[in-house]
């Protein structure tokens, strides 16, 4: 039976998305039965026809398609949505989130017996190979961020994580939101993990994104979130 998902957001990243797969399918082929979902985020270059050759050689390889770029959130909600197993694991499709990692977030869902309140396994990187001023960027939004929700994380912006897709679609989707999933996760009460990961230097294309997008963005975003785990509440059924 296959247990894992493993869901990648992209836009125009025709020149990292295949190595990124093959990464996958061999990090994954000697721990467990598994399905990779690429969603496609209205790219305009050749992201979609790469991974449709993929297809080619991976049977357990599904493309999903947005007609117009949606954002990342968005992208892993269509590919949770789409998904056929209990556990999702994510990472970005540019290449920077090593797919080796994938099994050690895996691994507290995977051992016998399970953590039935374990929601969450969420990646921290470790030697970052980004520009020193989005190093910053991310250093300082992160303080912020963990100071005013108190979500215990470090490294929230990391694209490795995995979870309980059950947990995930119990949460309030919003654009962005894949940025404080421990924090969401943890109002919800459902229980979290950390796991250190590497991280590698962008070896094609460019970011999608800009340290001022980021700023304005996020400082709208927390605001709202704060207001959301604050508000949260998680009913808990009684079993006769």
């Amino acid at each position: 039976m296959t247990s894992v998902s493993v869901v990648i957001p992209i836009k125009n990243e025709a020149e990292n998305i295949r190595p990124l797969i093959d990464e996958i399918v061999a990090a994954l082929e000697p721990v467990t039965q598994f399905e990779v979902i690429v969603v496609n985020d209205g790219s305009t270059d050749s992201s979609s026809q790469v991974v449709r050759h993929a297809m080619q050689t991976y049977t357990n390889l599904l493309l999903l398609e947005h007609a117009s770029s949606a954002g990342q959130s968005a992208a892993v909600h269509s590919g949770v949505l789409a998904a056929k197993t209990p556990l999702i694991a994510t990472l970005d499709g540019d290449g920077q989130n090593p797919p080796e990692n994938l099994p050690s977030l895996l691994a507290p869902f995977l051992e016998k017996p399970a953590q039935p309140q374990l929601g969450l396994v969420a990646g921290q990187r470790v030697g970052r190979q980004d520009r020193m001023s989005k190093k910053i960027a991310s250093k300082l939004a992160n303080g912020l961020r963990g100071f005013l929700l108190q979500d215990g994380t470090r490294d929230t912006g990391c694209g490795l994580k995995a979870f309980r897709r059950e947990a995930f679609l119990q949460l309030p989707y919003f654009n962005h939101m894949h940025r404080y999933l421990p924090a969401l996760f943890k109002a919800y009460r459902w229980d979290i993990l950390h796991v250190d990961v590497s991280h590698a230097a962008r070896s094609a294309g460019q970011s999608n994104y800009s340290n001022l997008q980021r700023a304005v963005v996020g400082a709208i975003d927390l605001f709202g979130v704060m207001w959301l785990v604050r508000r949260a509440k998680r009913a808990q059924i009684v079993k006769k």
